[in-house]
């Protein structure tokens, strides 16, 4: 009989135990797909004790997830554990060191750390998988690594964090604002420990980086991505940009272009027939651009048990099937360091202000954006109060670094309330 691959898991929580259930239900389906049987020998998690709605009591237990990672009767580690220190990178690197295959689901190690994985990885012939860490249950590496090989990439985009798209597309539907969504989101168990990491698009710039890193060759370069998170998206944005045929989405863009590497996540206007904009709930969607195929989307569940552990256990497969891939497409040791654009492709944009009720506001305003160089397409004031008047402003297409002039001279003038809203208008 052909010998079993053996899997030791670290992290019992939701994915966890969905990789367990996984395991035990379809074993005949496994064995039939990858011609040899997957087991798990051992586990490892901080509460024994803990009830997971799963028998765990026929694998080794560990509490230390380095010492699972070393153990002998393991041929792959799961790491499902989160985090990019600490626990995770360190039973990461021991597994590579035991001489052990690693899959995982954490997007923050590989997004800090992973050159220095790969690398690792690559001197002692071993893999890093990491399907479940980018989109949930949609097979974007995969796509990008074996799909499209044949393709020199030149754009990947989407809606990566199924929290954000939530509650802006909740905004849209149900009239809600950001902060009453904020809290059904908390209540629901959508959120991570620290919000930020999904509002303030951290999370899904974690994904941007690693699909970058695929896509162009290059190591990945968290601290080069612009981000900024949905906070400031009020329901005025979402109004006005339904009446322009726009429907706003934290979007994550990667294109390499000859002023450099363009990496970027931000809430975006992006029009409402387009998939991205027909997007809804927590669903998540990757378009990806290529000279032969010119473009694909991927749209499915971004989190979850069951698209998660699906993913987790993709890449089981395909090591039990003898697959070895490098990390991130290519050997690590070519991928180029990544140099950032210098400045941004050109847009249009989407400006909300509000301005104190003076004579020659609207004047001033025009005056910075001409100053600065940026154009306006259409300009319009709506919904005028005791004290302030909200305008809307669309550009003409500009770059962020010559809008941002501009935005820093409404600060210094006597006539704009608060911070600006700015939103690029992306062609998808």
């Amino acid at each position: 009989m052909t010998q079993a691959l053996r899997l030791g898991i670290a992290g019992l929580g939701t994915v966890g135990v969905g990789v367990v259930k996984i395991v035990r239900q379809h074993a005949d389906l496994l064995q039939a797909r990858t011609g040899r049987p997957i087991e798990i020998t051992a586990v490892s998690a901080r509460d024994a004790s803990k009830d997971r709605g799963v028998n765990l009591s026929g694998y080794a237990w560990e509490t230390d997830p380095v010492a699972l990672a070393q153990r002998d009767d393991i041929d792959v580690y799961v790491e499902l554990m989160g985090g990019e220190n600490g626990p995770a990178k360190a039973s990461v690197e021991a597994a590579l060191a035991s001489g052990k295959d690693v899959v995982t689901a954490n997007k923050a190690l590989l997004a800090i750390h992973g050159q220095e994985l790969a690398e690792k990885a690559e001197a002692a012939g071993r893999v890093i998988r990491f399907e479940a860490a980018v989109a949930g249950g949609i097979p974007v590496i995969k796509s990008l690594t074996e799909g499209l090989a044949g393709n020199e990439i030149t754009r990947v985009m989407g809606v990566m964090n199924g929290t954000c798209n939530y509650i802006l597309t909740r905004m849209q539907s149900q009239e809600l604002g950001y902060n009453a969504l904020f809290e059904e989101c908390a209540q629901l168990g959508y959120l991570e420990a620290d919000p930020n990491l999904d509002v303030g698009g951290i999370d899904a710039a974690h994904k941007l980086a690693l699909l970058s890193s695929i896509a162009f060759g290059t190591k990945p370069n968290f601290d080069g991505i612009e981000i900024e998170g949905i906070q400031q998206i009020s329901l005025d944005d979402i109004h006005q940009a339904d009446d322009m045929g726009y429907r706003i989405k934290l979007l994550g863009v990667a294109q390499k272009t000859a002023r450099g590497l363009v990496q970027r996540m931000q809430p975006c206007l992006v029009p409402s027939g387009s998939a991205l904009g027909q997007l809804e709930g927590g669903t998540n969607m990757v378009v990806i651009e290529g000279d032969a195929v010119e473009q694909v989307v991927l749209r499915g569940p971004g989190a979850g048990e069951g698209p998660t552990a699906s993913a987790v256990m993709g890449d089981v497969c395909d090591l039990a099937r003898g697959l070895q891939i490098p990390t991130f497409g290519r050997p690590a040791t070519s991928l180029q360091d990544a140099a950032p654009a210098i400045t941004g492709l050109p847009a249009p944009y989407y400006l909300r202000l509000a301005l104190f009720d003076k004579p020659g506001a609207l004047a001033k305003v025009a005056a910075i954006l001409g100053d600065a160089g940026v154009s306006i397409d259409r300009m319009r004031q709506y919904g005028h109060s005791d004290s302030t008047a909200p305008v809307l402003i669309v550009t003409h297409k500009t770059t962020r670094a010559t809008l941002d002039v501009a935005l820093d001279g409404f600060r210094d003038t006597d006539v704009v309330s608060g911070e600006p809203v700015a939103l690029r208008i992306e062609e998808v």
